[in-house]
């Protein structure tokens, strides 16, 4: 039990709830926050009301905004380019846009096929992704390249068999001022097979 009365304790439970914070590192962020109370926990306190009020989930990607359609959706030149990137979650789709991918529409499936996990395909906004596909001239799959990435992948493709419509996958291997030395064998074999001319 934490000292400093329960509302400490609380917030500290909720601060390590959060990806990425455990009790240890939760409990230095809340004593942060009360040393900086003024400059910091009650602008981070208002902050997060106004942002209850008004964030909201994108109705046709699945974006966060607080608007829907959100911004990247209501931009009509997003859709010139024929193409939709279809990512896992949000922080995939945000990630991209830092990237500075272009004039590209998203698909948020919200997550991967697990089965172990008991996660199936209608848990997955692939029935939206399918029945807005015909819209575009080429489908990119920009999903982790794990086994549960790979096999949502494959499932899609398998989905939009027939269409005509182009699909696509990010490349995968060597990451830009990677050491090969440093590299697994997976990445190597796949940058291998991968290969472009030059």
């Amino acid at each position: 039990m934490a000292n400093g009365g329960p509302e400490i304790e609380q917030l500290i439970q909720l601060m390590a709830r959060l990806p990425g914070l455990g009790p240890r590192s939760a409990r230095r962020a809340v004593l942060h926050m009360i040393k900086k109370k003024d400059g910091l926990m009650i602008p981070l306190s208002r902050a997060m009301e106004r942002a209850v009020e008004a964030v909201t989930i994108c109705k046709v990607c699945g974006n966060v905004d607080t608007r829907s359609p959100c911004a990247i959706c209501a931009d009509p030149r997003r859709g010139e380019s024929g193409l939709l990137i279809v990512v896992e979650d949000v922080a995939d789709l945000w990630a991209l846009e830092r990237a500075g991918v272009g004039a590209a529409r998203y698909h948020v499936l919200g997550g991967v096929l697990s089965p172990l996990d008991g996660i199936g395909p209608d848990d997955l906004s692939i029935d939206a992704l399918i029945a807005r596909a015909p819209e575009y001239s080429e489908i990119v799959l920009a999903v982790n390249a794990t086994v549960e990435g790979q096999t949502t992948a494959h499932y899609v493709t398998d989905r939009l068999a027939g269409s005509g419509l182009k699909v696509t996958r990010l490349a995968h291997g060597v990451p830009v001022g990677g050491e090969l030395d440093y590299l697994d064998e997976g990445t190597l074999s796949q940058a291998l097979k991968a290969r472009t001319e030059i």
